[in-house]
């Protein structure tokens, strides 16, 4: 059984949060929160929210125990885009593009040799 935890509209670029979610992919849940507790990326505060609210889901839904826990899926898709004038020379402007994601993590209860139990 999988527990899941999904932020959505998230204000940070999906090539910038897949840098932090690709750290994390397949590791043990302790090992995840010490690697984003030690990166200096603005999505590695975003991620560990994320991964957090998953671990309380398979504990407080499934009876889950926290301390077998593996991050088994963590992806990011791309959200709606805020489209933005930036007024240039001569009367014209240029626009910007400000890039949203969908964080899911998933995890599930593995046994020490990182098989389903």
């Amino acid at each position: 059984m999988r527990a899941k935890a999904t932020a959505r509209y998230v204000l940070i670029s999906p090539y910038k949060a897949r840098l932090v979610i690709d750290t994390i992919r397949g590791k043990k849940v302790d090992e995840a929160l010490n690697i984003l507790n030690s990166l200096p990326k603005k999505g590695a505060r975003i991620i560990k929210k994320v991964l957090l609210s998953a671990i309380a889901n398979a504990e407080n839904n499934y009876g889950m125990d926290p301390d077998k826990l593996y991050v088994v899926r963590a992806y990011v898709d791309e959200g709606p885009r805020l489209k933005r004038i930036w007024p240039r020379g001569w009367g014209r402007a240029s626009r910007i593009l400000r890039r949203m994601s969908h964080i899911t993590v998933e995890v599930e209860e593995l046994d020490i040799r990182g098989k389903r139990r």
